[in-house]
């Protein structure tokens, strides 16, 4: 994806730290059109309920390998219907 930072947290999983710190960091250090794609070695679904609570989607994707691949993008504004005017 254009515009992305790509931020792989399995070394630090590997090493026993725990990355969510380093996550939040990342998103939130994105600018407006940027997009997160995050490497990992599980598919991290907690994070998907933090995130979405922030505005972000997600496209998840497994590689052959095992490792997971998510890409988190802010949600596009949904416009609401103008209310109508009682005359």
């Amino acid at each position: 994806m254009e515009n992305a930072v790509v931020l792989d947290v399995r070394p630090d999983l590997e090493a026993g730290q725990e990355p969510f710190h380093k996550i939040m960091e990342a998103v939130d250090g994105l600018g407006p059109n940027q997009a997160l794609v995050l490497i990992a070695p599980f598919e991290p679904r907690p994070l998907y309920k933090v995130l979405g609570a922030k505005g972000f989607d997600h496209r998840t994707e497994e590689n052959e390998d095992g490792d997971w691949r998510i890409t988190f993008f802010r949600r596009k504004p949904t416009s609401a219907p103008e209310p109508t005017q009682a005359q």
